[in-house]
């Protein structure tokens, strides 16, 4: 049992071996396949993915499919198991007619890499037509005077296959006058004829009754059969004879209507009517010939009255057939064959294909872009076209299959450079002169994400007041990315990163789409001053590419911190209030207390002053208050008429729009000389050489503060003057570029909290009032963008500031 199984394995692997060698032929660069016509719906026909070397799994991921010009659905392949099968009806005659070869020529196309195969399957004909006579019954009029062995011709019967199934045999009823006349192979233009072997007499059998039948060598066989009425007649024993049976004409095709073909000449030895003759065309011919040719009855000329086609028929068979005017008329027959010489009138077509378009930027030098098939219904040069392609381009035609070529990349591409590409194809046949014919070819390149967005400039710097509302817009970021579609459409975001303690979102945000950057909560100038980072950039592309750029946000100070006043070291008193004692012997000048007061805001908005109130009643006060240091000193020598307790209200107030203050009361005990209280360290330890100290250092910190604040005008009146050159159109100051102006006539004093000041306090000599000039900004009603970067500015005001307040703490 085993020993069976494995030899019908064995016979089935020949089997299939043997076909596959019926079916294939490695000389003709393609496949071939037989199928009948005919066959059912799922017929197979052959496993064309394996011979064509693809695997199963890779048909459906590379867009296997099929393509047949003018065929329709005919032949389909099964994805699944890759196999070639009979998808509708095959009608060989509907196909190719009576073509001996008959195939339907397939295009076999995948994709990824593109390849193009093609596949010949032959369509095999069956004996599925049965013979066919032009007329069921046919009548025939023979004189009974007729010699023996007169032959009658008879239209022979059509079969619409083939070879074998096509080939014909017939057989006459049994009967004792006539025999049938079966033209050999040597003689197939010599109609099939009846034979007179006995003669006819009308008296005795005036009508006889013949079956003709017509078989193929089909398998089955199939018949077709005529009837044949012979009346005999009388008299007229003398029929019209042509000088040849058969005549050979060549005509042009597209000859004009009313050319003749030729003139034929039938004699009868009769007189008078059954001598006279009359040429007509048998009674069954083709209504096709009939609409384009036309023979004169009298003259038996044969004229052109249609369009005469090559490409539609290249041969024409004429029966004609001489009839005499006889009583008993007599009739001669003759065959004009007509061939049709071809003529170049058809311009070649051109079929268009497309298969990879748009194309990637980025495709290689190679890739099959499209696929172009030509044809040319002439015959010899007529038919043989040659194609070009016009302008210059990356692109260039490939002869691939006989009249088949493809468009094939030849150089790169690029999207950004060209878009789109209008190419013409031109097909040229041989013909004298030749024709042509022309297809436009638009290729679409499509966009690879090979570009980055790109910022306008690396940098930006942005000024923004503080105590700004929360969620407030301070900038726009914008990129350009030139790419299309997804891949250039950009992104924005934050680069996270660490401000001190907390994260770089907890301040600022940027808004994807937009690139608008906006505050998240109100900035502090006393806490942070700069704040950098960077913005990032990300088109949607795959894989996505992006460029950052570095934000500067400079927070401009307002003044939103108040005066506050600073404890002195050893002041007595309670409840806010300084309480010193004097002695009355104290001369004019004295300094007999300070106030001390910082300011949290920097600039002007930190340049304090103090003021002291008139006293109530307007009564004079014996005491003054220096402008900017807030020592207290006598304006007079006191005396006895002065009250003993002096309460005096001392108003600090900054410079800032609206300026903020701050009261400070000093309340001041008069004592007699020997009752005041021995001075601290600091006032007695040389009032006069401490004083002088004071001095000394105040003008050296001025001459410092003056040589660096006339260094930072220099600078920026260097800087104006270079921007101005390099954009004379936008003038000294253009619009949105914020310049460093000071905003009075005094200058200003920079303070911030983290920097601590210490103001010297106790007795001595009167200090000179130190005031610092540094450049500030002016006040702005929202944030600013400045394209030229003021970071240098700042920093050299920042030294100012730091070198004032590190003489000040040393005080």
């Amino acid at each position: 049992m085993v020993c069976s199984k494995q030899g019908d394995r064995e016979h089935r692997h020949l089997l299939l071996f043997f076909m596959m060698l019926t079916a294939w032929e490695p000389a003709s660069g393609q496949i071939h396949y037989s199928v009948p016509e005919e066959a059912k719906h799922g017929t197979f026909v052959g496993r064309i993915a394996q011979d064509l070397g693809l695997e199963l799994a890779e048909l459906v991921p590379r867009l296997f499919r099929l393509a047949s010009k003018g065929h329709g659905d005919l032949l389909e392949v099964n994805l699944q198991n890759g196999i070639l099968f009979v998808n509708s009806r095959i009608d060989r005659e509907e196909l190719c007619g009576r073509s001996a070869e008959c195939s339907i020529h397939l295009e076999v196309i995948v994709d990824r890499p593109l390849q193009v195969f093609h596949v010949e399957v032959e369509v095999k004909d069956i004996n599925d037509n049965a013979p066919v006579f032009p007329e069921t019954q046919k009548y025939l009029f023979i004189a009974e005077s007729r010699m023996l062995d007169s032959r009658f011709p008879l239209e022979d019967a059509s079969d619409a296959d083939i070879e074998e199934n096509a080939l014909l045999t017939y057989r006459l009823s049994p009967n004792e006058f006539f025999s049938l006349d079966v033209p050999t192979n040597d003689e197939q233009v010599k109609p099939l004829g009846l034979v007179l072997r006995k003669p006819l007499d009308r008296e005795q059998s005036p009508e006889l009754h013949l079956l003709l039948t017509a078989t193929d060598r089909g398998k089955p066989e199939l018949t077709g059969t005529v009837q044949l009425l012979v009346k005999v007649l009388d008299a007229n024993d003398n029929a019209p004879a042509f000088d040849r049976t058969v005549y050979a004409v060549k005509l042009p095709e597209n000859v004009p209507n009313g050319t003749l073909v030729i003139k034929l000449n039938a004699s009868d030895l009769d007189e008078g009517l059954n001598g006279d003759i009359i040429y007509s065309f048998f009674s069954d011919i083709s209504p096709d010939i009939k609409s384009k040719f036309y023979i004169d009855a009298v003259s038996g000329e044969i004229i052109a009255i249609g369009h005469i086609d090559f490409e539609e028929n290249k041969t024409y068979k004429l029966r004609v057939e001489a009839i005499d005017k006889g009583s008993l008329p007599l009739a001669g027959h003759c065959t004009v064959l007509v061939q049709v010489l071809d003529a170049n009138d058809n311009a070649p077509e051109l079929t268009v294909t497309s298969l990879s378009l748009p194309i990637l930027e980025n495709a290689q030098p190679g890739t099959v872009i499209t696929l172009i098939s030509v044809s040319d219904r002439d015959s010899g040069a007529n038919g043989q076209v040659t194609c070009s392609l016009t302008p210059q381009a990356p692109f260039k035609l490939v002869s691939t299959f006989k009249n088949y070529y493809s468009l094939v990349l030849d150089s790169a591409l690029d999207r950004e450079s060209v878009a789109n590409y209008a190419l013409v194809v031109t097909a040229r046949d041989g013909g004298s002169p030749s024709l042509s014919a022309t297809a436009s070819l638009s290729v679409e390149v499509a966009d690879v994400n090979d570009n980055a967005p790109a910022f306008a400039q690396p940098e930006y710097t942005v000024f923004v007041k503080e105590n700004n509302p929360p969620g407030c817009h301070i900038f726009t970021v914008s990129a350009r990315d030139a790419d299309a579609q997804e891949n250039a459409l950009v992104s924005y975001s934050l680069v996270e990163r660490r401000v001190g303690e907390r994260a770089l979102s907890s301040y600022v945000s940027v808004h994807a789409e937009s690139g608008k950057v906006y505050a998240l909560q109100p900035l502090d100038h006393e806490e942070l001053e700069l704040l950098q980072f960077q913005v990032s950039a990300r088109d949607a592309g795959v894989p996505p590419l992006g460029s950052n750029v570095t934000l500067q946000v400079f927070v401009l100070d307002e003044n939103d911190n108040a005066p506050a006043l600073l404890p002195l070291p050893g002041a007595r008193g309670g409840g806010g209030a300084l309480s010193e004692p004097v002695s009355r012997a104290v001369g004019a000048g004295h300094v007999v207390a300070k106030v001390r007061a910082v300011d949290a805001d920097s600039g002007y908005n930190a340049w304090l002053s103090y003021e002291l109130q008139p006293a109530a009643g307007g009564a004079r006060s014996p005491f003054r208050v220096a402008l900017y240091t807030g020592e207290i000193s006598t304006t007079r020598a006191l005396d006895e008429a002065d009250a003993p307790r002096q309460r005096l209200l001392v108003l600090v107030k900054d410079h800032g729009e609206p300026a903020l203050t701050a009261t400070a009361t000093v309340l001041l005990s008069l004592v007699e000389s020997g009752q005041a209280p021995r001075p601290s360290s600091r006032v007695s330890a040389g009032g006069a050489g401490a004083g002088a100290a004071l001095v000394d250092v105040n003008v050296y910190l001025i001459v410092a503060i003056c040589a660096v604040s006339s260094l930072l005008v220099l600078t920026l009146l260097l800087s104006t003057a270079l921007r101005c050159s390099a954009r004379p159109s936008e003038g000294a100051c253009g619009p949105g570029k914020p310049t460093l102006v000071c905003s009075s006539a005094v200058g200003s004093w920079s303070h911030s909290q983290q920097r601590r000041q210490r103001v010297c306090s106790g007795e001595g000599p009167p200090k000179a009032d130190l005031m610092a000039f540094s450049p500030s900004l002016p006040p702005c009603p929202g944030s600013l963008n400045a394209t030229e970067d003021p970071q240098a500015s700042l920093q050299s005001s920042g030294k100012v500031q730091g070198h004032l307040n590190q003489n000040l703490n040393g005080l």
